[in-house]
């Protein structure tokens, strides 16, 4: 780190403090060369994700997005809706990928839920499958039951 006073790109760390729920660091420095104090920041760098829609269009990755679909699949059931979209937000800056499908965002949900709580699962396929009549919900129940 450059001393913002003599430019010597050495110095010493004083004093480290998180900051802001420890997403982030303050450090208190002292440059080697002039001894002059500075304050540095260090902040965890995320990977900006791009969510290409079914019509092609993109938009960044919104997570209260995510969670306003699982709350409405998750209502009055016994599954913390906030967990599952803070997994799946992980699990998307550590892929490292710049894009995902809303597809894939929806398979990984439901892959979820299903583990979850079935009828929460039965809820959001619902949506996201987009169910037409009761042979699609019939089918998607049937396909559910064989699996356990």
């Amino acid at each position: 780190m450059k001393c913002p006073v003599c430019g010597f790109a050495d110095s010493k760390v004083i004093d480290s403090r998180h900051v802001e729920e420890g997403n982030s660091i303050r450090r208190r420095r002292e440059c080697l060369a002039c001894q002059k104090r500075y304050t540095t920041f260090e902040i965890i760098e995320t990977v900006q994700i791009i969510v290409v829609k079914k019509d092609g269009s993109k938009e960044l990755f919104d997570k209260n997005k995510l969670l306003s679909g699982l709350l409405k699949a998750c209502q009055k059931r016994p599954v913390n809706a906030e967990d599952i979209a803070l997994e799946i937000e992980t699990e998307l800056q550590n892929s490292l990928r710049n894009e995902i499908t809303t597809n894939e965002i929806g398979e990984m949900v439901m892959n979820k839920l299903k583990v979850s709580d079935e009828v929460a699962y039965v809820r959001f396929a619902s949506v996201y499958r987009e169910f037409k009549d009761i042979e699609t919900f019939l089918t998607e129940l049937s396909r559910l039951k064989e699996n356990n």
